[in-house]
């Protein structure tokens, strides 16, 4: 299957996944990936992550066919945590394979910056200091993802 979308609880293993898509066809020349994860810095401790379950699984499978389809993609990944994750823990898995290096990273581009908008999660801050702060969504985040409306590839 070109599409491999998940959201779960448990760590991701980024070879394996790297390793799956670069195997999906054998017109795949290069596989671009991203891996968010939870950084530290300014008392951070750990974040919570929530999402909306079944509408999160599809605007992802959304996003992802329709990256599939825009950059000519020999296939595609995306895994998104839930839960309580702390410093240095994976957040997200983007991984897009392709006949080119360029439309597999611009592909990957696309997705991170897509999915920080276009869908249901909720973010929630733990500092040393005991204070929980739900994030807000970033006007940076929303100028990337407005972005592709007229980007072509």
């Amino acid at each position: 299957m070109p599409v491999h979308v998940r959201v779960q609880a448990a760590p991701f293993d980024v070879g394996q996944q790297t390793e799956r898509l670069s195997t999906l066809s054998p017109h795949t020349g290069g596989v671009g990936v991203f891996v968010g994860q939870v950084r530290g810095g300014q008392g951070l401790r750990a974040m919570t992550l929530e999402h909306y379950p079944g509408m999160t699984e599809a605007s992802l499978q959304a996003l992802a066919q329709e990256a599939l389809v825009r950059f000519e993609l020999t296939g595609c990944t995306v895994i998104h945590r839930i839960g309580r994750l702390e410093i240095g823990a994976g957040i997200v898995f983007v991984g897009a394979a392709a006949a080119h290096r360029g439309a597999a990273l611009t592909a990957t581009t696309f997705l991170i910056d897509r999915l920080k908008t276009g869908a249901p999660f909720w973010k929630r801050e733990e500092y040393e200091d005991g204070r929980a702060i739900w994030v807000d969504a970033r006007e940076t985040d929303e100028e990337a993802a407005r972005a592709w409306l007229t980007r072509t590839p």
